[in-house]
């Protein structure tokens, strides 16, 4: 891959003929620097957090729940054994004795390949020898400019035991790292981690009751303030239905859609989670269901003030979802997420959006936890847009409609930088209220 123009210059030539036109997106598509959305990556202050080099990559929870399909080792045992253990055994399974055609094992071999080493090799030491030689103050952005990207937003737990510390210690940020408030302890598991908010003050109780909504809307403030977040996201079960008598629905009515607007944040919902289905496989053990995207709707309707992003990792939800958005300005779909991030289902599902939003939503983010996970789902995305946009091109050029190679560059920053950009503006946020303001 090239090396990436930060200014995201238009590739030269007025207009673009249909002989031209897979090069000119190809081109424009491989010289645009994106942001990516959403991630599970960490600014490196904020320490042992973030994950990057082999082990992590070989130890991630896609290629683990493959691993069991090959192996026949217990998951008791799996997870008895040492990082680097574990990483030797998914290497010589995956790699080794078999072809890695999976996509979680051809990213490794992508990844590998970008960074000039041997996917070959039968054994990590090599790899692992590479990887400590790195310093991460010129690794980070090597990553980011081989990966095509400007900036990622992280996930971040005001109530993870072991990231709340570093910013209330005062972590200054990281100006390509930017932060999302992340709401699932809260809004899922309030029972469970409420204790958590009154360890720190804050007079809440078990049911929502007494003063809960307002020492939440406390909570919040305190850190919008600290962690300055674009969005504040949250991860719902795919039996999520809105309105319900409920907890959760009394904390997202009454204290997190009011500091949203109070904040001009939008709310990201990525819907359609079902948590461990297979508790021995422990994070890889989740899937996915159907979910109910009427609640999308009514949630739009009754707060038309509040911004809402959304993806649903169901494939069946796709459509729907897009309908939704056609009748609601305050709602963006992004991303292809989890199950539904491999290539024929992305293909699908961004050009269903194209054709039915133009270019008014967000099509991709790469829920990266690991580093290097970067440079192969970015440069998956850019195979995968190439031919959707120009085949979307096309029969406007066949139309008589010209075509330039402006106009194409213009649309791809929209769809992987301004829109998103346009969406979580703190300064404009009340005057943009379509994605494609």
């Amino acid at each position: 891959m090239p090396i990436v123009n930060s200014q995201a210059q238009p590739v030269a030539g007025p207009r673009v003929t249909p002989a031209d036109l897979d090069a000119v997106v190809s081109e424009v598509l491989a010289t645009t620097p994106f942001i990516d959305i959403h991630t599970h990556l960490f600014a490196p202050a904020l320490g042992g957090l973030g994950l990057w080099g082999i082990d992590d990559l070989l130890t991630y929870h896609y290629l683990e729940a493959e691993l069991f399909r090959h192996s026949s080792i217990r998951p008791d045992r799996y997870w008895n054994l040492s990082k680097a253990q574990r990483a030797d055994l998914i290497w010589k399974t995956l790699f080794v004795e078999r072809t890695p055609l999976s996509e979680a094992a051809r990213g490794v071999v992508a990844a590998l390949h970008v960074l000039g080493l041997d996917s070959a090799t039968t054994s990590l030491g090599p790899l692992r020898e590479f990887f400590r030689a790195q310093d991460l103050a010129e690794y980070v952005p090597r990553i980011f400019r081989l990966a095509g990207v400007t900036h990622v937003v992280m996930t971040n737990d005001p109530l993870d035991p072991r990231e709340a510390p570093a910013w209330i210690d005062g972590f200054d940020g990281d100006e390509r790292f930017f932060a999302a408030l992340r709401l699932d302890r809260i809004l899922n598991g309030w029972e469970a981690h409420h204790q958590r908010l009154a360890a720190d003050g804050y007079a809440v109780e078990h049911d929502g009751g007494g003063a809960s909504l307002s020492e939440l809307r406390r909570f919040l403030n305190q850190w919008i303030g600290c962690m300055r977040p674009r969005y504040m996201a949250v991860s719902l079960p795919d039996s999520f239905v809105f309105p319900r008598e409920d907890v959760r629905t009394k904390l997202l009515t009454d204290a997190v859609l009011p500091a949203c607007r109070e904040h001009r944040l939008p709310l990201a919902l990525m819907i359609g989670v079902r948590r461990q289905v297979n508790p021995a496989l422990r994070l890889a053990g989740d899937a996915c269901g159907r979910s109910d995207m009427h609640s999308v709707g009514l949630l739009c309707r009754r707060f038309p003030e509040n911004r809402f992003m959304v993806s649903a990792l169901s494939r069946e939800n796709q459509h729907e979802l897009c309908v939704y958005a056609r009748k609601f300005s305050n709602l963006i779909p992004f991303g292809c997420w989890w199950f539904l991030n491999t290539p024929s289902i992305v293909e699908e599902i961004t050009k269903e959006r194209l054709e039915m939003l133009g270019t008014s939503f967000i099509p991709q983010h790469s829920d990266a936890r690991v580093l290097e996970q970067l440079l192969y789902r970015w440069r998956d995305t850019r195979r995968v847009l190439a031919p959707i946009l120009a085949q979307a091109y096309r029969p406007l050029i066949e139309d008589g409609r010209v075509v330039t190679a402006d106009d194409i560059c213009r649309d791809v920053v929209r769809l992987l930088r301004t829109n998103f950009e346009n969406w979580t503006d703190q300064a404009d946020a009340q005057a943009s209220t379509s994605p494609d303001s």
